[in-house]
């Protein structure tokens, strides 16, 4: 075993000493050097401070756009965000989610309706009717909102986000998309916040949305989620098949619909309409009419009252087992062609109707039997009236389209110009 003298142990102390202070100075300098850049590249208020005028600005966008490129690259990242006490730490996305909200909630309204009931004597009463949400989108007090929340309405109040409350009127409803245009009228100087559409033909599934609304009266909540499905048709409450519908996980719940569904830029991209959920609750699969649609539909409805779109200029009845067999068809769905305008481009495309007369339904209609059956239009198969109007929904006057219609069993194609609905 080899031995120490004293002073060797001395020598062997002193140097350790020493090293363990030059390799704790070595990492307060590194530290300190992290510090000083962190604070030149990441912190907006301090940038902000150091000029005036556009200089401060052009320093300030420089701060912003290194911030941003840091987190993207970064992503888990804390940035810094000046507060009214201090500084606060929040993520790129919580940003983003701040900045929408800030951005658009106070052109989010709460929409109240009172209907007319009737009592054990028939006589009428008003009571309290549904509620929902609906968007600004014109600073002359116009707001989008879905037909379902102002039904058989008598009277519609909007709420503010300042607690004021107006009385509105039905500028024009389409039962297609089941969205719909009111209008209140703001007092004079009041400045109206508004939400702008985007374009919800570029989304992507994953993409995330947010969705503001009023769920169970709660004004302006705010959820988040991500796009989760694109292109779905679904069948409203006017039993209406609505298609392209935006898919959401985003909460939806009772009182959101009619409310903005947004990118991240606070663009409008969908108009939440329904969930689908057992419960009547939010179950993570939530529907809203895509942008597109709306931007055409509200068009319409403000300058016409209603959706001029084009149809076919024949009478259509859904198709029935019952009307199969009394018929002897072979088939029982689609629409059953009836009666077909004397002289209209249905019947100058070589579209037949019925010749024999038969009574239909509880009421006893008359319709007639022996006509074409509509089995798709364009590319889109109707099997029922839904798909039907569906197949229209985008069609204008003058439009042509592929009609197959089934005659004495077999297929055949027929090109049809559309008219005015």
């Amino acid at each position: 075993m080899k031995l120490y003298s004293h002073s060797q142990l001395i020598k062997c102390t002193i140097l350790s000493v020493v090293a363990a202070v030059l390799l704790t100075a070595a990492i307060c300098v590194n530290i300190s050097k992290k510090k000083n850049n962190i604070t030149n590249n990441g912190d907006i208020s301090e940038v902000a401070n150091q000029a005036d005028g556009p200089a401060a600005e052009q320093m300030v966008s420089d701060s912003v756009e290194n911030n941003v490129s840091f987190l993207e690259q970064n992503p888990a990242s804390i940035i810094s965000v000046a507060g009214g006490n201090g500084t606060t730490g929040y993520t790129q996305e919580e940003v983003q989610n701040i900045n929408v909200y800030s951005l658009c909630n106070e052109a989010v309204v709460n929409i109240n309706t009172q209907v007319t009931a009737y009592d054990w004597f028939l006589q009428p009463y008003v009571q309290d009717g549904g509620s929902g949400s609906g968007s600004i989108i014109d600073k002359r007090g116009y707001i989008l909102t879905n037909v379902h929340v102002i039904a058989d309405a008598t009277k519609i109040y909007v709420s503010l986000f300042d607690g004021t409350q107006y009385e509105a009127e039905v500028v024009g409803t389409d039962l297609d998309s089941d969205l719909a245009v009111i209008k209140f009228n703001p007092p004079a100087g009041m400045e109206l916040k508004t939400i702008a559409f985007g374009d919800s033909t570029g989304l992507k599934v994953g993409q995330r949305v947010i969705a503001i609304g009023n769920p169970f009266g709660l004004e302006r909540t705010m959820t988040t989620g991500i796009v989760s499905g694109l292109g779905r048709p679904i069948q409203n409450s006017n039993n209406r098949i609505i298609r392209d519908m935006v898919q959401t996980d985003a909460a939806i719940n009772p009182g959101n619909s009619g409310g903005p569904l947004l990118d991240t830029n606070g663009k409008m991209i969908g108009i939440n309409t329904m969930i689908q959920s057992s419960s009547g609750s939010s179950a993570g699969v939530g529907f809203a009419v895509p942008s597109t649609t709306a931007i055409r539909v509200v068009a319409d409805l403000i300058k016409y009252g209603k959706v001029h779109r084009g149809t076919i200029d024949a009478t259509v009845i859904q198709m029935s087992r019952r009307i199969a067999q009394y018929a002897g068809l072979d088939i029982a769905t689609g629409v059953l062609v009836s009666e077909v305008q004397r002289g209209g481009n249905a019947e100058g495309a070589g579209l037949k109707g019925g010749t024999e007369a038969a009574y239909y339904g509880s009421r006893r209609d008359i319709i007639y039997i022996g006509g074409d059956v509509i089995t798709q239009i364009d590319d889109i198969a109707v099997t029922s009236l839904a798909d039907y109007y569906s197949a229209l929904e985008s069609k204008r006057a003058g439009d042509i389209v592929t009609v197959v219609v089934r005659r004495n069993r077999k297929d055949i194609t027929l090109k049809i110009k559309l008219v005015e609905s």
